[in-house]
Protein backbone atom coordinates (compact mmCIF):
# COMPACT_ATOMS: atom_id res chain seq x y z
CA UNK A 1 0.00 0.00 0.00
CA UNK A 2 1.13 3.17 -0.84
CA UNK A 3 0.00 6.78 0.34
CA UNK A 4 0.92 10.22 -1.32
CA UNK A 5 -0.36 13.43 0.57
CA UNK A 6 -0.61 16.51 -1.61
CA UNK A 7 -1.73 20.14 -0.80
CA UNK A 8 0.52 21.19 1.27
CA UNK A 9 2.61 24.86 1.13
CA UNK A 10 2.87 28.14 2.77
CA UNK A 11 -0.09 30.15 3.54
CA UNK A 12 -0.57 33.21 6.20
CA UNK A 13 -2.52 33.08 9.49
CA UNK A 14 -6.03 32.91 9.06
CA UNK A 15 -5.88 31.26 5.66
CA UNK A 16 -6.98 27.91 4.53
CA UNK A 17 -5.57 24.77 2.66
CA UNK A 18 -6.67 21.15 1.81
CA UNK A 19 -4.41 18.46 1.65
CA UNK A 20 -5.43 14.69 0.07
CA UNK A 21 -3.84 11.30 0.55
CA UNK A 22 -4.61 9.32 -2.35
CA UNK A 23 -4.01 5.33 -1.77
CA UNK A 24 -2.61 2.70 -4.01
CA UNK A 25 -1.00 -0.80 -4.50
CA UNK A 26 -2.07 -3.75 -4.39
CA UNK A 27 -4.83 -5.12 -1.48
CA UNK A 28 -4.88 -0.93 -0.72
CA UNK A 29 -8.60 -0.47 -1.34
CA UNK A 30 -9.42 -3.18 1.71
CA UNK A 31 -7.18 -2.06 4.09
CA UNK A 32 -8.64 1.99 3.10
CA UNK A 33 -12.45 1.22 2.93
CA UNK A 34 -12.09 -0.77 6.01
CA UNK A 35 -9.80 0.77 8.14
CA UNK A 36 -9.70 4.12 10.47
CA UNK A 37 -7.37 6.37 8.45
CA UNK A 38 -6.15 9.71 9.50
CA UNK A 39 -3.62 12.42 9.30
CA UNK A 40 -0.59 13.14 11.47
CA UNK A 41 1.55 16.07 11.87
CA UNK A 42 4.75 16.73 13.28
CA UNK A 43 6.60 20.10 13.84
CA UNK A 44 9.97 21.00 13.83
CA UNK A 45 11.81 19.55 17.19
CA UNK A 46 8.40 17.52 18.19
CA UNK A 47 6.88 14.45 18.30
CA UNK A 48 4.34 13.24 15.55
CA UNK A 49 0.93 14.00 17.07
CA UNK A 50 -2.93 13.07 16.07
CA UNK A 51 -4.80 15.94 14.19
CA UNK A 52 -7.68 14.26 13.43
CA UNK A 53 -8.89 10.56 12.27
CA UNK A 54 -12.26 8.95 10.64
CA UNK A 55 -13.25 5.38 10.98
CA UNK A 56 -14.99 2.94 8.36
CA UNK A 57 -18.32 4.42 9.57
CA UNK A 58 -17.37 7.90 9.31
CA UNK A 59 -16.91 8.58 13.22
CA UNK A 60 -14.62 11.38 13.22
CA UNK A 61 -11.72 12.58 16.55
CA UNK A 62 -10.22 15.68 16.25
CA UNK A 63 -7.27 16.97 18.64
CA UNK A 64 -8.51 19.59 20.51
CA UNK A 65 -6.34 22.32 18.94
CA UNK A 66 -7.82 22.13 15.67
CA UNK A 67 -11.98 21.60 16.46
CA UNK A 68 -14.28 23.29 14.55
CA UNK A 69 -10.99 24.81 12.07
CA UNK A 70 -9.81 21.56 10.31
CA UNK A 71 -12.34 18.73 8.94
CA UNK A 72 -11.37 15.39 7.37
CA UNK A 73 -13.13 13.40 5.40
CA UNK A 74 -12.84 10.32 2.80
CA UNK A 75 -14.01 9.36 -0.40
CA UNK A 76 -13.36 5.64 -0.48
CA UNK A 77 -14.09 5.30 -4.21
CA UNK A 78 -11.57 7.56 -4.79
CA UNK A 79 -9.56 6.02 -2.00
CA UNK A 80 -8.56 9.70 -0.75
CA UNK A 81 -8.54 10.81 2.18
CA UNK A 82 -9.04 14.92 2.79
CA UNK A 83 -8.12 17.21 5.51
CA UNK A 84 -9.45 20.78 5.00
CA UNK A 85 -7.91 23.34 7.06
CA UNK A 86 -9.51 26.75 8.24
CA UNK A 87 -8.17 29.41 10.14
CA UNK A 88 -4.85 28.33 10.08
CA UNK A 89 -2.53 29.22 12.76
CA UNK A 90 1.25 29.05 13.11
CA UNK A 91 1.04 26.63 15.35
CA UNK A 92 -0.44 24.58 12.77
CA UNK A 93 3.16 24.21 10.99
CA UNK A 94 4.76 21.00 10.51
CA UNK A 95 4.86 17.84 8.02
CA UNK A 96 1.20 16.47 7.94
CA UNK A 97 1.08 12.78 7.62
CA UNK A 98 -1.33 10.10 6.08
CA UNK A 99 -1.97 7.07 7.93
CA UNK A 100 -3.99 3.90 7.52
CA UNK A 101 -3.76 2.23 11.11
CA UNK A 102 -4.51 -1.38 9.77
CA UNK A 103 -1.48 -2.52 8.89
CA UNK A 104 0.18 0.64 10.18
CA UNK A 105 0.70 2.68 6.59
CA UNK A 106 2.58 5.80 6.20
CA UNK A 107 3.02 8.53 3.25
CA UNK A 108 5.87 10.84 3.35
CA UNK A 109 4.46 13.57 4.30
CA UNK A 110 3.28 17.31 3.04
CA UNK A 111 5.10 20.36 4.34
CA UNK A 112 2.55 22.98 5.47
CA UNK A 113 3.80 26.34 6.91
CA UNK A 114 1.74 28.75 8.23
CA UNK A 115 3.60 32.62 8.42
CA UNK A 116 2.04 35.30 11.48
Amino acid sequence: VQLVESGGGLVQAGGSLRLSCVASGSASGIFFRLSTIGWYRQAPGKQRELVATISDGDNTVYTDSVKGRFTISRDNAKMTLYLQMNSLKPEDTGVYYCNIQTGGYWGQGTQVTVSS
